[in-house]
C-alpha cells in the first residue's frame, strides 16, 4: 500500500500522467459525440425538401398598431431613450396623453457649443 502523504516523485508522475490521460480521453469522446451530431443534423437539413407550388408569395401587410398609439415613428440620429425623453416632456407641456399625440418623426439637433 502507498503513503498518500509521504508520495514519491515517480509515484506522483504516474498518477500526474493517469489524470491526464483520463482528461484528455472524455475530451477525445466529447468532441467525437460533438461531431456526430453535427453530421446528423447536416444530413437532415442537407435532404430535399417536398418542393413548394411556385404561387408568388404575397408580401406580408404591416402589423397593425398597438391600441393607442399613432402609428410608426422614424429616428433620425437620436436615441430611442432620448426620444421617448422628447416625447413625454412634449405631452406634459401641452397638458394631453402621450397616445393622443402623433410623432412622425424625431431628429437630433446640432448644436453649436463649443
Amino acid at each position: 500500500m502507498t503513503d498518500l502523504v509521504n508520495i514519491s516523485a515517480e509515484d506522483a508522475l504516474i498518477v500526474a500522467v493517469m489524470g491526464y490521460a483520463v482528461v484528455f480521453l472524455g475530451l477525445i469522446l466529447l468532441m467525437a459525440v460533438v461531431m456526430a451530431c453535427g453530421r446528423i443534423m447536416s444530413r437532415s437539413a442537407a435532404e430535399p425538401q417536398p418542393e413548394q407550388s411556385p404561387v408568388p408569395a404575397e408580401k406580408p401587410a404591416a402589423p397593425a398598431p398597438a391600441p393607442g398609439s399613432a402609428g410608426m415613428l422614424k429616428l433620425y440620429d437620436t436615441p430611442p431613450r432620448d426620444a421617448a425623453m422628447v416625447m413625454a416632456i412634449v405631452a406634459d407641456h401641452l397638458g394631453k396623453p402621450l397616445n393622443e399625440l402623433r410623432f412622425v418623426s424625431i431628429r437630433a439637433a446640432e448644436s453649436d457649443e463649443k
